[in-house]
């Protein structure tokens, strides 16, 4: 089993975080991908997501 790369990894977080990911990919993906890789890309994702609004809505008002 070879180790994803970075790009492989954002894809499937994103996928999942919007809810487009097919199932066949979910379950390739949770073969492929340790647990804890999903934990930190998920985490650093909600951090620049909701930073990304905080500066919208400061940008905004």
């Amino acid at each position: 089993m070879s180790k994803p790369t970075i790009i492989q990894v954002i894809k499937s977080v994103l996928s999942a975080a919007i809810g487009v990911q097919s199932e066949a990919n979910r379950q390739k993906d949770s073969e492929q991908i340790p647990l804890s890789t999903y934990i930190i890309a998920g985490l650093v994702f909600t951090v620049l997501f909701v930073s990304g609004l905080i500066l919208l809505v400061s940008i905004i008002l």
